[in-house]
């Protein structure tokens, strides 16, 4: 397959501070931009595909327990924001 063109645009979202940092340590040493990791994520998961390896699966764990990061697929549209985020 050939490369495609696409248009991209800047955006401003608000993400969990430990998610944030475990995405751009995966994404530094998979050698990607943060944007085309979320990207890949996205495309993934819209065709009901597992975007990771196992390899990079255990990359991911390893970057959660660095960063503290305990929140699971079980708690995602179930997080409130602390007061200090304000």
């Amino acid at each position: 397959m050939g490369m495609k063109t696409v248009t991209r645009v800047q955006t401003g979202v608000r993400i969990e501070s430990r998610v944030l940092k475990v995405l751009k340590a995966l994404a530094a040493d998979l050698d990607l931009s943060l944007g085309d990791l979320i990207e890949g994520v996205v495309l993934h998961a819209f065709e009901g595909r597992a975007p990771f390896s196992p390899e990079t699966l255990r990359k991911i764990r390893a970057l959660k327990r660095i960063y503290g990061l305990e929140l699971t697929a079980a708690d995602a549209h179930r997080l409130r924001e602390s007061d200090e985020a304000h």
